[in-house]
């Protein structure tokens, strides 16, 4: 399973989730359905916009967690 960590980034980065929506020109309602990990997809572009947001690599946001490894 592939876990978001955006807000983990937002947090370090000290940037609320409206900041982030105006810089990368994305609805509100789309980031928190990608935060909340309810998204089932997510085009390079929008993660390329948030990355250079955040300043930050993909990884950062992105972390791949083992069947069975998973917090419930």
């Amino acid at each position: 399973m592939i876990v978001v960590n955006l807000d983990v980034m937002m947090a370090k980065r000290k940037m609320s989730l409206s900041q982030l929506s105006e810089k990368v020109d994305i609805t509100l309602a789309n980031l928190s359905i990608l935060k909340n990990n309810k998204a089932k997809a997510v085009r390079f572009s929008t993660l390329e916009a948030i990355c250079a947001a955040l300043d930050c690599q993909p990884g950062d946001i992105l972390e791949f967690v083992p069947d069975g490894a998973a917090e419930p």
